[in-house]
């Protein structure tokens, strides 16, 4: 295993498969500025190496996938993360090859939107899925909202984006969140063989087949994204953002003032 700079991020290879690690399981693998620019580097390598047919993300450890944006870090995450691919490197960018998400634990907030950016997802028995921001003074901005309203029936996804309640695993397979769910501790084997079988496939017709499929699904996402930009910057920049924030670093109940 090679190990980009600090270890924030792991980096493997296993045949014709990418592997990248978020790897600060002692902040349940939580995004900061220095996660998304080091997996952007990781995934422009991998784009760039012909002999790699799929990239698999995947988090450290066996409780958690990835809990979202660091919240202390939040401040340096805002600025200009788009052209580094948007939040993790990942959800802001097309990608030509495959992405499986490897989901080993609980993916909420960022780490949800992960997940809804990915081609693939496998997920572990114990997994869950949300996105909290609500509760915490601010939106799910990285194309939660955006691709959560177009994978699932309107008032589901309504429910989940409004509520904050987390959605297990077997929900989220019966919802067609998840592509399969496996015993704990096999998600990145799952997502191997899962790779195995796409690798099967001519590079160029999987490379097509997903650039066709990727702009049927997403066919008005560009237009909702830029009709709500000033909208999602209106909430991240409200006083509200701010006490969420502080509230959840100081971990009491946060003191909304609708501003």
């Amino acid at each position: 295993m090679t190990d980009v700079p600090d270890d924030v991020v792991l980096v493997e290879r296993r045949g014709q498969v990418g592997i990248m690690t978020l790897n600060r399981p002692r902040v349940h693998n939580a995004v900061s500025r220095e996660v998304t620019e080091k997996m952007a580097v990781a995934i422009e390598t991998f784009e760039a190496d012909d002999d790699i047919r799929v990239l698999v993300v995947t988090g450290a450890g066996e409780r958690t996938f990835c809990a979202g944006a660091d919240l202390k870090a939040l401040m340096t995450l805002r600025p200009s993360v788009r052209e580094l691919g948007g939040f993790a490197g990942i959800t802001a960018r097309a990608f030509r090859k495959p992405i499986i998400a490897a989901v080993n634990g609980t993916a909420v907030g960022g780490g949800m939107e992960i997940c809804l950016a990915c081609d693939l997802v496998v997920a572990e028995e114990h997994a869950s899925f949300g996105l909290p921001e609500v509760r915490r003074g601010i939106i799910a901005a990285a194309g939660g909202v955006e691709r959560l309203t177009r994978r699932l029936p309107p008032a589901v996804a309504m429910e989940i984006i409004l509520t904050a309640e987390r959605v297990g695993a077997r929900r989220a397979l019966e919802l067609g969140l998840v592509n399969r769910v496996v015993p704990r501790g096999t998600a990145v084997e799952a997502a191997l063989e899962l790779a195995a079988l796409i690798a099967l496939g001519a590079p160029m017709a999987i490379e097509y087949s997903k650039a066709v499929a990727r702009t049927v699904m997403a066919q008005g996402e560009a237009e909702a994204l830029a009709e709500w930009a000033v909208l999602r910057q209106a909430v991240m920049d409200s006083d509200d953002a701010d006490e969420g924030v502080q509230a959840f670093a100081e971990k009491r109940a946060p003191r909304w003032t609708g501003k």
